[in-house]
């Protein structure tokens, strides 16, 4: 099973689209928010999360279960795809819906993984896969970059370093994250 999560008016062919406002006609109304989801444990192999997820969750248990119920619907191995504007964007910051930033690095702490090297190294990191007991490991990360930083970094052939360090000095740099995490056990 695949599932497109607060689709909108992004329907998409081969999936279930769930959303909550029955204006964008989904195949099946579901409240994100409210927990538990209508879909059995480790049946989805693959979650599309298109511009929905910084909408969700504004109180912090809130979205705790909401990763918890990602990953008790996955699959081992199942794919959530992750698409958010970047939280020091005008795509974000001028959106009053926008409720949390998301980015990899808040997916890396559900690695336990990482959680176990963290307490190896004894790191002050959240050990969110141990208190959930939840295991993502995060995949390919993609930056959107403005339109205007993409000419200029493509017209001066900047090396993926120099974008790196303009999208940590400046704001607008990067409009979208695009990631992936894979359920790891």
């Amino acid at each position: 099973m695949r599932l497109n999560l607060g689709c909108g008016r992004d329907k998409r062919a081969g999936y279930i689209n769930v959303d909550k406002y029955p204006v964008f006609e989904p195949d099946q109304l579901v409240d994100l928010e409210q927990i538990p989801w209508p879909f059995a444990d480790n049946s989805v192999d693959e979650i599309v999360l298109h511009h929905v997820l910084e909408h969700l969750g504004q109180e912090t248990r809130v979205f705790l279960a909401i990763v918890t119920e990602l990953y008790r619907v996955l699959k081992v191995g199942g794919v959530v795809e992750i698409t958010v504007p970047h939280p020091r964007s005008d795509l974000y910051l001028g959106d009053p819906t926008h409720v949390r930033p998301i980015t990899p690095a808040m997916f890396h702490l559900l690695s336990k993984k990482n959680c176990a090297e963290w307490s190896r190294l004894g790191t002050p990191h959240t050990r969110l896969a141990e208190i959930l007991d939840v295991d993502f490991e995060v995949g390919q990360i993609r930056n959107r970059l403005a339109p205007a930083w993409a000419q200029k970094a493509e017209r001066e052939k900047w090396p993926q370093a120099r974008v790196r360090e303009a999208a940590e000095l400046y704001n607008n740099v990067v409009e979208e994250i695009i990631f992936t995490a894979r359920k790891a056990s």
